[in-house]
């Protein structure tokens, strides 16, 4: 499937609320409860944009017409973003604060609360038990994976391997959903999916997870940029659980080069990253992106290589993995930022079979 920019999806058949006279009775109850109204089989989500307070039927045909379908998106979206469509800044506030406080929940919790939540987190395993407990898991929702590498080190082939492992069942290591695909360098081969697949993932047929991941061609930054933006009305109606940026920063490079453009790149850049990492933690699915690596010349010990896109993409990306080839072919990838996990490193194979285990 290809995404097509800027043709509005249709809207779907009016969702059917469930209980309206329940939501009622808890809307009536203190903030602190929305996290469990929330959770209660995501009733809010079926919710129509007119049920929130502050829309109308006017202001909701401008949203949908602008690609803003539901209380999620609404959630998803920035107040400068919402003001544009309806006209009103403060009416904007007032709309995005009320869809993100039914999305997200109460405001404050205690350390404990946010522990329990963080033990519901899904991960999307890698098909490689060495990567997996590397990330203690796999691929986590709700965050940005950076995998970081020379030409040649895998970037690619861990983006076309996740995107045949987010379909596996929950059991197996997936998510059971689709993939978004936004390739910037030509470098996505449906070919290579399929020999995975038909040589590891028997399980799965070829076809089908070729059908399964929605793939768009990024030519320059605000193209890509635009297609992440588009992809909110994709999201929930195909079952999206991973967002592929393969790579993240190589167009913004290319537009903006020398320092006296370094200032609007790296605005343009921190933008686009803040977009990823809203898409992953309102709609609960995992963003992975590819990053090159950049010389540094006033470096003469140690590496004199570092990833491209500087503090930006250093400070948005949640997880960052350094991938290098070592000796017989081996793959070394190494965790170099995280908020969890100490520095240390994993070893693996690219075959015709995808991405395996050394034994």
């Amino acid at each position: 499937m290809v995404l097509e920019v800027g043709r509005g999806s249709r809207r779907r058949s009016k969702s059917q609320v469930k209980d309206l006279d329940e939501i009622d009775e808890l809307l009536g109850e203190d903030v602190k409860d929305f996290s469990r109204v929330v959770s209660e089989d995501e009733m809010f989500f079926d919710m129509e944009l007119e049920d929130l307070e502050g829309i109308g039927r006017v202001t909701a045909e401008k949203l949908r017409s602008a690609g803003i379908y539901s209380v999620r998106d609404l959630a998803a979206a920035s107040v400068q973003e919402i003001a544009s469509i309806i006209g009103s800044e403060d009416r904007a506030k007032t709309i995005v604060s009320n869809a993100q406080k039914l999305v997200l929940g109460k405001l404050f919790i205690t350390a404990k609360e946010y522990y329990e939540q963080r033990l519901k987190v899904r991960r999307i395993t890698t098909g490689v038990k060495a990567l997996d407990n590397l990330l203690e898991g796999g691929i986590e929702t709700q965050a940005i994976t950076e995998f970081i590498g020379e030409f040649g080190a895998g970037k690619t082939q861990i983006c076309h391997q996740l995107s045949i492992t987010t379909q596996l069942p929950e059991e197996e290591g997936g998510l059971n959903g689709k993939v978004a695909y936004i390739d910037t360098e030509g470098t996505f081969r449906p070919e290579r999916i399929y020999q995975i697949v038909k040589r590891r993932f028997k399980q799965l047929d070829p076809e089908k997870v070729l059908d399964n991941i929605i793939y768009a061609r990024a030519y320059n930054s605000d193209h890509q940029m635009l297609i992440v933006n588009e992809l909110k009305k994709l999201i929930e109606k195909e079952n999206i659980k991973l967002v592929v940026v393969d790579s993240l920063v190589s167009h913004f490079r290319a537009e903006y080069p020398g320092r006296e453009n370094l200032a609007v790149r790296q605005q343009k850049l921190n933008l686009h990253v803040h977009q990823l990492l809203r898409i992953a933690m309102i709609y609960d699915l995992a963003v992975v992106v590819t990053n090159q690596v950049v010389s540094s010349p006033d470096i003469f010990f140690g590496n004199p290589l570092k990833p491209a896109g500087g503090n930006v993409v250093a400070h948005g990306c949640t997880y960052r993995i350094w991938l290098k080839k070592s000796r017989e072919g081996k793959r070394i990838a190494r965790i170099i930022d995280s908020p969890k996990h100490a520095e240390r490193e994993a070893a693996f194979r690219i075959t015709e079979e995808g991405l395996v285990d050394l034994e």
